[in-house]
C-alpha cells in the first residue's frame, strides 16, 4: 500500500532515469506497473521489456493497430486505451505517475470492477488530486502528477527526466497550479463546513443501522441431497469441489483409460475435461478458474471450462489415490513426487523445489494426501508407513520449513473455515478437531462428525470455502473395484472373465497358461485365488486373516510361494494350487520379508527383506549343505525392489531409487558384483522378463515398455520402445501387478472397472452450520 512520501519520489526518480534510457534509444516500454518495477537493496530495475520487443519485432505488421490495446489497464495512457497507432515515449511517462500516484494514495488514479470500466474512467475521468487522499504529499509533488497525468501527450512532460526533476524540485509549479491548489483549498473548506451536520447524521445512521450490522445472521438451513450419475459418467477415483461451491471436478471414465469430469450445480449432465486423460486427483485453485491434477508422472492444470491443458512440473507420483496437490492462496502448488517428497512449484510454471527442511526428510519420506492451509501459510500431510497401519497427520509450515505432528493415527486431512481439521481413521469415520491455523496447532479434542465415509484409507470427500461438503457414503469405506484384462501388445484389450471383478492386486501366470494365481483384498487383509482360464473357476487358496500376497509359481506349476504375516511378521510360504494341505514355511526371518521366488533352476530364492517404513533391500539364499545368503541389491540409504529374474537365471532385474527417482536395473546373478546396467532413464517400475530372455518389460511415465536386451557376451540394451498406456491400469510399484504370456504376445493386467458396493454421492449444504452445531453441544 502507501509508502513514505520521500521513498516514493526516489522510486519514481530511479524508474524515470531507466525510462529516459530507454526513450533515448527510441524504446517505449508500454506496460510500466508495479510488477515489471524490481527492488533490489534499495536499487530499482526495471523489467520485461517485453511488450516493446513484441511491437518492434512486429515492424511493418504493426501490432498497435486500431482495436488492439497493449499495456495494463490500471496505469495504461489514455492512447493506449483507445489503441491509438503513435505511442511516445509520453504514455510511459503517464504510467510512472499512475504507479508514483499509486505508492502514495494506496491505490492507482483510476478503479474499476472490470477492465473496460477502468479503461472508460481513464478516457473521461479525471484523476483525484493526491493530496485530497493524502495530506502530507507535498504540492510539488501533487503538481508533478497533475502534469504527468494528463490527458493529451503534448500537455504532459516531454521527457521522464523533466517528470523526475519536478517530482525532487520544491520550487517546481504550473502556470494552472494556482487553479488546481484553490480548487484543492476550497473542497477542504467545503469538508470543513459539512464536518459537524455530516458526523451528526453519521450518528444517527449508525444508530438505526448498528442493530442490523452487529445482529447475528440466522443459521443456514443444512440440507442432503443425494446425487446419481449415469454410468457412462461414474465417479471412479476422487473429486474435488470449487471454492464457491458451484462446481465438483472428479475422475470418471474415459475412451482408454480414466479422465477429469467437471458437474455443475446448475447442469443435469457432468461433462468430460478433453486432454485430462489418466488424470488422478483433482483439486481446485483458489479462484476456481483453473483444476490441477496428475497424469502421465506430471503436475498439470487445465481451465474449469476446457481448454489446453498446461504442464507445471514433472515427477508427481502416480501410484493411489490419495497423492493431489494443494493450490495455496499465494499462486504456488505443493505436491508429492515419485520420492514422497513434498516439492512446491509456481502455478504458472517453473522448476520444482523441495519446501521442507531438510532435518525432516525422515517425516517427509513417506509423505500422502496434500491439502492447503489458508494465506499460503502452509498444508497438511500424512505420513503413512507400514501399509498406513501407522499414519498421523503433519503440518507443515512454509515459512520456516519445519513439520509438525498433528494427528496421530489420522489419514486424510482437510482444513475448514470454522477453525477446524476434518481427518479420516481408515474406518470411515471422519472427525473434526478444533485448529488454530496462525499458531498450527490444535486447540482442542476431536469429536466425531461423519461415519460411514467411503473410501480407501482416505475418505472420499471434498470441501467448499463457501461451507458445502461431497462425500461417498459407503459403510466400512468405498473401494475401486477392477478387472483382470487381457491386454494384447498394441494395447487391445478384453475381460478375461466380466462376471469376476474385485479388489485384485497382483498376478501370476501359470506355467502352463492355464491357470491364474491373484491376490485380492485390501492393505489389511488379502487372500490369494487361483482362477480357471479364462472362464472357468476360482478357487480360494489361502484362509487365514492379515495379509496373503505376492504369488509366484513353482517350477512345476503345482505349488504357490506367497507373503503371508501370519507369524511374528512376513515370511515366505508355499502352497499346493489345489488347494490340498496346510501352507508351510519356506523362510522365516527375524525381518519382514516382502517379496520372494524360486530360481529357475530351483537352487536359489530370491527375496527381498523391509517393508513400508523399512529400508529395502534384494538378497538370495541358497539352502543345502552349504547354505549361503548372498546381498544382491542392499545399497545403504536406498530401497531395492521388484526383482525379476530371466528365463537362464542368468541376469537380475530390479528397481532402485538410488538415483532419486525409481529405475529399472540389471545385475549378472549370481555373481552381482560383476556389473550393473540402468535400463530405464525416465523412471521405472515393475519389471517382468519376456521368457525368450530378449525382451524386459517395465511401466514408465504412464506407459508400458520394451526394451530389447542383448545377454552374450554380457548385458546390453538395445532399441526401447512404448507398448501402450497403462493409465486405467492397477500399478504396484513395489511388486509386479502384470505377468505375460509363454509366447510374449498378450499380457494380464489389472484394469479399473468403477466401484464395488456403489455408494451413494453425498451433497451437504451449509455444512458448517453443522459444524458449529456440534461445536455448540
Amino acid at each position: 500500500k502507501q509508502l513514505p512520501v520521500e521513498e516514493a519520489v526516489r522510486i519514481a526518480e530511479m524508474v524515470a532515469s531507466a525510462l529516459e534510457s530507454a526513450h533515448r534509444h527510441d524504446i517505449v516500454h508500454r506496460d510500466i506497473k508495479p510488477e515489471n518495477i524490481l527492488l533490489h537493496e534499495g536499487q530499482a530495475l526495471v523489467a520485461d521489456f517485453g511488450i516493446a520487443l513484441a511491437v518492434s519485432a512486429a515492424a511493418g505488421a504493426r501490432m498497435t493497430e486500431t482495436g488492439l490495446s497493449l499495456g495494463t489497464p490500471h496505469y495504461m495512457s489514455p492512447e493506449q486505451a483507445t489503441a491509438d497507432r503513435d505511442i511516445t515515449g509520453r504514455s510511459d511517462i503517464y504510467s510512472l505517475a499512475c504507479v508514483t500516484y499509486e505508492m502514495l494514495a494506496g491505490d492507482p488514479p483510476y478503479l474499476g470492477n472490470t477492465a473496460q470500466a477502468v479503461i472508460a474512467r481513464i478516457i473521461s475521468d479525471a484523476p483525484r488530486p493526491v493530496r485530497e487522499l493524502r495530506a502530507t504529499v507535498p504540492v510539488h509533488v501533487e503538481l508533478a502528477l497533475h502534469k504527468a497525468l494528463e490527458k493529451l501527450p503534448a500537455d504532459r512532460f516531454a521527457t521522464a527526466k523533466e517528470f523526475a526533476d519536478a517530482l525532487t524540485n520544491p520550487a517546481f509549479t504550473l502556470p494552472t497550479a494556482a487553479g488546481v491548489i484553490t480548487a484543492t483549498r476550497a473542497r477542504d473548506r467545503w469538508k470543513q463546513r459539512l464536518a459537524i451536520p455530516f458526523a451528526i447524521l453519521a450518528a444517527v445512521f449508525l444508530v438505526t443501522t448498528l442493530w442490523g450490522w452487529l445482529r447475528p445472521d440466522p443459521p443456514k438451513p443444512v440440507a442432503r441431497y443425494g446425487i446419481a450419475l449415469p454410468e457412462h459418467q461414474a465417479l471412479m477415483g476422487r473429486l474435488a469441489l470449487s471454492p464457491d461451491g458451484s462446481a465438483w471436478a472428479y475422475v470418471g471414465p474415459g475412451e482408454q483409460e480414466t479422465q477429469l469430469w467437471i458437474k455443475r450445480r446448475a447442469d443435469h449432465q457432468a461433462t468430460p475435461l478433453a486432454g485430462t486423460e489418466g488424470a488422478i486427483a483433482p483439486f481446485f485453485s483458489p479462484d476456481g478458474a483453473w483444476v490441477g491434477f496428475m497424469a502421465d508422472g506430471e503436475v498439470k492444470k487445465i481451465p474449469l471450462g476446457g481448454g489446453a491443458t498446461i504442464t507445471l512440473a514433472d515427477s508427481a507420483r502416480m501410484l493411489g489415490a490419495s497423492y493431489g496437490g494443494a493450490w495455496l492462496d499465494d499462486g504456488s502448488i505443493v505436491f508429492v513426487d515419485e520420492a514422497y517428497n513434498l516439492l512446491g512449484v509456481p502455478d504458472r510454471g517453473g522448476p520444482p523445489q523441495r519446501v521442507v527442511a531438510a532435518d525432516d526428510d525422515s517425516v517427509l519420506s513417506f509423505a500422502t494426501h496434500v491439502t492447503p492451509l489458508p494465506d499460503g501459510r502452509g498444508v497438511l500431510f500424512t505420513r503413512c508407513s507400514g501399509g498406513c497401519a501407522q499414519s498421523a497427520v503433519f503440518t507443515l509450515d512454509l515459512r520456516t520449513g519445519t513439520t509438525r505432528s498433528l494427528i496421530e493415527g489420522g489419514l486424510g486431512a482437510w482444513y475448514v473455515p470454522t477453525g477446524h481439521v476434518l481427518y479420516g481413521n481408515g474406518s470411515g469415520n471422519v472427525f473434526a478437531v478444533p485448529f488454530d491455523p496462525g499458531r498450527l496447532e490444535l486447540t482442542g479434542p476431536a469429536f466425531p462428525v461423519l461415519e460411514g465415509v467411503a473410501g480407501l484409507r482416505y475418505p472420499t470427500l471434498a470441501l467448499s470455502g463457501s461451507g458445502d461438503l461431497l462425500y461417498v457414503e459407503g459403510a466400512g469405506g468405498r473401494q475401486a473395484i477392477r478387472q483382470l484384462t487381457w491386454v494384447e501388445r498394441d494395447g487391445a484389450a478384453r475381460a478375461i472373465d466380466p462376471s469376476w471383478t474385485g479388489l485384485f492386486e497382483s498376478v501370476a501366470l501359470s506355467p502352463d497358461g492355464t491357470r491364474l494365481a491373484v491376490t485380492v483384498g485390501g492393505e489389511r487383509e488379502t487372500d490369494l485365488w487361483i482362477k480357471q482360464l479364462d472362464r472357468g473357476p476360482a478357487s480360494l487358496l489361502t484362509f487365514t486373516d492379515g495379509l496373503n500376497r505376492r504369488p509366484t509359481w513353482t517350477r512345476d506349476g503345482l505349488s504357490v510361494t506367497f507373503i503371508s504375516n501370519r507369524g511374528d511378521n512376513r515370511d515366505l510360504y508355499v502352497k499346493r494350487a489345489d488347494g490340498v494341505g496346510s501352507a508351510e514355511v519356506v523362510l522365516d526371518l527375524a525381518v519382514n520379508v516382502d517379496e520372494g521366488f524360486w530360481s529357475p533352476d530351483g537352487d536359489w530364492l530370491i527375496y527381498r527383506a523391509g517393508i513400508t517404513g523399512e529400508e529395502r533391500d534384494i538378497f538370495a539364499w541358497r539352502p543345502g549343505p552349504d547354505s549361503a545368503t548372498v546381498p544382491v541389491a542392499t545399497a545403504p540409504g536406498v530401497d531395492e525392489v521388484a526383482p525379476a529374474l530371466s528365463p537362464d537365471g542368468r541376469w537380475l532385474a530390479y528397481v532402485s531409487n538410488e538415483t532419486s527417482r525409481q529405475e529399472v536395473w540389471v545385475r549378472p546373478f549370481p555373481d552381482v558384483e560383476a556389473g550393473r546396467w540402468q535400463v530405464s532413464v525416465q523412471g521405472g517400475t515393475e519389471p517382468v522378463w519376456a521368457h525368450s530372455g530378449r525382451e524386459l518389460f517395465y511401466k514408465s511415465q504412464g506407459s508400458l515398455m520394451v526394451v530389447d536386451v542383448q545377454t552374450d557376451p554380457t548385458f546390453a540394451t538395445l532399441e526401447v520402445r512404448e507398448l501402450f498406456s497403462t493409465q486405467g491400469y492397477f500399478p504396484f510399484g513395489l511388486h509386479r501387478s502384470y505377468d505375460v504370456t509363454a509366447d510374449d504376445q498378450q499380457f494380464v493386467m489389472i484394469m479399473f472397472a468403477g466401484f464395488g458396493e456403489r455408494g451413494d454421492l453425498i451433497l451437504v449444504e451449509n455444512f458448517f452450520e453443522e459444524l458449529k452445531a456440534k461445536v455448540a453441544n
